[in-house]
């Protein structure tokens, strides 16, 4: 099955945690159907002036969490992989 790519909104101070290489997770709700090896491009957004910043980080979905440890089925945990 072919690889999806999904365009996601960031807020900025995630953005950077991502960007300098120290937040390799995100959580979010799975309404989009995540699978490991999916393409995430993480766009930064900016919620005061509700506008993409133009930055974006490209990231791969390795492993996910869904379902355990007390998570809501909707929500996830994605492990972020370099894209190579």
């Amino acid at each position: 099955m072919p690889e999806k790519k999904h365009d996601l909104k960031t807020w900025p101070e995630y953005f950077a945690e991502i960007a300098n290489g120290n937040k390799t997770f995100e959580l979010r709700k799975n309404d989009r159907n995540f699978e490991p090896g999916d393409v995430l491009v993480l766009q930064e957004w900016n919620p005061e002036s509700k506008d993409y910043t133009g930055r974006e980080i490209t990231k791969k979905v390795g492993y996910l969490l869904q379902g355990e440890f007390g998570l809501p089925d909707d929500i996830c945990v994605i492990s972020l992989l370099p894209v190579k």
